[in-house]
């Protein structure tokens, strides 16, 4: 027969874990060891899901943040460099169209227009033309002096050209412009 176990005290922790066998040892220890891992790994998911939290509300502010475009370094350009850009943008800047419409206003049928030369930086402009009178040359110079674009004309050279058999007058007109 076997031998029986007789215990009238009251049942307590201390008798419980007194009484426990290996088996019951090794099964809380497991127990214990599963908490401990579920824990650590609800530590880690929750650490990863502030961190992925934070870079979603980065993201967010980045989209509607300005976005500002790296600033490079330019190479630097001389002096002489300079000037030609300066230069070729005055020339590109000039008012073509309003220039054209004007001397094509004042021009009459009777002088024949062979060069139109203008200079951005005196914001003049150099019309070489060609009248059969001395009359019609100096009407022509006043005619171009009264347009709104031109504040000022002045005939600065003629002559006749003596080889020509209907002896026309050759001159140069240089008139001011204003800003249109």
């Amino acid at each position: 027969m076997r031998p029986m176990r007789i215990d009238f005290a009251a049942p307590s922790l201390a008798r419980t874990v007194h009484r426990a066998g290996p088996g019951t040892w090794a099964l809380g220890v497991a127990a214990l060891a599963l908490c401990g891992a579920a824990a650590l790994l609800g530590w880690r998911v929750l650490a990863q899901q502030r961190q992925d939290q934070a870079e979603l509300s980065a993201a967010r502010l980045r989209a509607h943040a300005p976005v500002a475009a790296p600033v490079a370094e330019l190479p630097r350009i001389s002096e002489v460099q300079a000037a030609a850009v300066n230069a070729a943008v005055m020339q590109l800047n000039l008012p073509w169209r309003a220039l054209h419409d004007a001397v094509a206003e004042a021009t009459p049928p009777t002088i024949a227009l062979l060069a139109l030369e203008p200079d951005a930086r005196k914001r003049a402009i150099k019309i070489t033309a060609e009248a059969r009178s001395p009359d019609e040359m100096v009407g022509y110079v006043e005619q171009l002096s009264r347009q709104e674009l031109f504040t000022g004309a002045s005939l600065t050279r003629h002559e006749i050209n003596e080889q020509d058999p209907n002896r026309p007058i050759r001159f140069q007109v240089e008139a001011q412009w204003s800003a249109p």
